[in-house]
């Protein structure tokens, strides 16, 4: 999902309304957020190289940041530009690049953010602000791959959990869990949670309403697979509450 846009009424919304509410509430809050097809991460790259073309760039650094946010590395930022340099300009590349550099500075993107513990066994990422709506506490998000089974690693500081939520899919579709490291929770609508711990594994059918995050008192890593499947797409529901999540310790 894409995140919250406010960009538009922020800085449109007396001069024109209209434009603001398209730019928040349609283009980022209904085109950016279907993953039918796309994840944030695929439309991060396509407007990345849309913008490269067109060379514009103000807009282009913007979406570099949204991008970052999105889990484009730097080193996929500066491929992104080597390889549209050859279709669609080279001196467009040679003003890409410094932002890119200002964009990711020196962290390539496996730096661990503050307030995360050193030492987790995989890669941390950025913070997981395209979700954020759907999360309470922070979380944050690491691609591994995007080849034939998407997969992210995604990191949990205590007490961060996500919404109910369900996985639709008409054929196959659904999830897979992988507990890498801390304790953390699943629970499926109508049964009790279960405690998860490193080694775990669950297996999250397909429309079935769930959700899942860390202990109360432990940071918390899960891999996560999108398992492929005919007319695939997340519901979000409503936020686990706090008088619900405490009776699990």
């Amino acid at each position: 999902m894409a995140r919250k846009q406010t960009a538009g009424r922020e800085r449109l919304g007396e001069l024109a309304p209209k434009f603001a509410e398209l730019n928040d509430d349609v283009l980022f809050g209904e085109v950016w957020s279907r993953e039918t097809e796309l994840s944030a991460r695929d439309r991060s790259m396509i407007t990345i190289a849309a913008l490269f073309s067109a060379g514009l760039y103000p807009q282009l650094r913007s979406h570099l940041e949204l991008g970052k946010e999105h889990g484009i590395t730097k080193s996929e930022a500066v491929e992104i530009a080597t390889q549209l340099a050859f279709y669609c300009g080279w001196p467009k590349a040679w003003s890409t690049f410094p932002m890119i550099a200002e964009v990711y500075g020196d962290d390539p993107g496996e730096s661990v953010p503050e307030g995360v513990p050193s030492g987790l066994p995989l890669p941390v990422g950025g913070p997981n602000d395209a979700y954020a709506r759907y999360f309470t506490g922070r979380s944050f998000l690491a691609p591994l791959t995007m080849e034939q089974v998407p997969t992210f690693n995604v990191t949990f500081e205590p007490g961060c959990r996500n919404y109910w939520h369900i996985h639709h899919a008409s054929e196959s579709g659904g999830q897979i869990l992988i507990c890498v490291s801390g304790r953390g929770w699943y629970q499926e609508w109508g049964k009790e949670a279960r405690e998860l711990h490193p080694g775990d594994t669950v297996n999250v059918p397909a429309n079935v309403k769930h959700w899942h995050g860390a202990a109360s008192d432990s940071w918390f890593q899960h891999i996560a697979q999108e398992i492929p499947g005919k007319d695939t797409r997340t519901e979000w529901c409503e936020a686990v509450s706090g008088e619900q999540y405490g009776k699990l310790g």
